[in-house]
């Protein structure tokens, strides 16, 4: 068999149409979604990161920033243009590019942003409400790797999962969300026995290592839906994902590729969850 590839690119364009309606909506009731971006340091991937969620977000009519902060910014500095972002009516969602230079305390940081205007479900308050399955904003890329889980249509009630990776900002959430679909989840890391077992065994495969082909095709259980959420850089500047595609492809039913799969949803989800904030406080306004 061949695994059919969930199209990430495809499906991030109809959750953008949607979100480019609901901006338009908004305007005409007196309202541009806002979201701005910090940025520290001068890493090369993080820049490219954010300069791509910029250009989406213009192309869907928001009101876009960009806050740059050198090396040498210290912790309070970050905070201190968070601050004045969470009293900025023109922003609904702010974002905190990951991961922050060393030197800065990435939980003082996170903490400050508002929670109202958390679009990357990244504060311990958002995580904390999808723990208790409370409405909040769910981590952009949990909920960008869900949402492709559940485009193929497969009913998840009752599936086996398994979560290759304990991240706070990725296994973790990507976990609850699965687990919140009914499924019977699995977190591996690397100390867990049977790795190989474990995941084989899965319905649901979701890899978030950062090591190129790290999942390999005797991981995989015929026809199973794998998504790839690793990310790793090679030498040429070209980026490559945790599965070993081409030879996981001929087992999985369904697998995401790298780049064109996590990694757009995960831009739109970034953006729809700022459209539901800036809807929220206009619901707020109203009432």
């Amino acid at each position: 068999m061949t695994a059919k590839i969930i199209d990430g690119k495809a499906l991030a364009k109809k959750v953008l149409d949607d979100v480019t309606a609901r901006a338009t909506a908004l305007k005409k009731r007196g309202l541009t979604p806002g979201i701005a971006a910090v940025l520290v340091g001068s890493d090369p991937a993080s820049a490219l990161y954010v300069r791509m969620k910029t250009e989406k977000a213009h192309a869907a009519g928001f009101h876009s920033e960009t806050v740059i902060l050198g090396e040498r910014a210290t912790t309070q500095q970050v905070v201190s243009k968070i601050r004045e972002l969470n009293d900025d009516k023109r922003i609904h969602g702010i974002l905190v590019q990951l991961p922050l230079p060393d030197g800065i305390d990435q939980n003082e940081v996170l903490a400050e942003i508002a929670s109202e205007k958390d679009a990357d479900g990244c504060t311990q308050n958002s995580l904390g409400k999808l723990v208790a399955r409370e409405k909040g904003f769910e981590p952009a890329t949990a909920r960008a790797a869900v949402e492709l889980i559940k485009s193929t249509g497969v009913k998840l009630e009752g599936l086996n999962a398994c979560v290759i990776g304990q991240g706070v900002q990725t296994g973790r959430p990507i976990a609850l969300l699965l687990l919140n679909e009914r499924c019977t989840v699995t977190i591996c890391h690397s100390r867990t026995k049977n790795l190989k077992e474990i995941a084989a065994a899965a319905d649901v495969l979701v890899s978030c290592v950062g090591k190129e082909k790290f999942v390999t095709a005797d991981m995989v259980k015929k026809g199973a839906i794998v998504v790839d959420v690793g990310i790793d850089k090679k030498p040429d500047g070209k980026v490559a994902g945790d599965v070993d595609f081409e030879a996981v492809r001929k087992v999985a039913g369904f697998v995401t590729p790298v780049p064109g799969g996590v990694g757009p949803m995960t831009v739109a989800m970034l953006l729809l969850n700022t459209t539901e904030a800036a809807e929220r406080m206009k619901a707020i306004a109203k009432s």
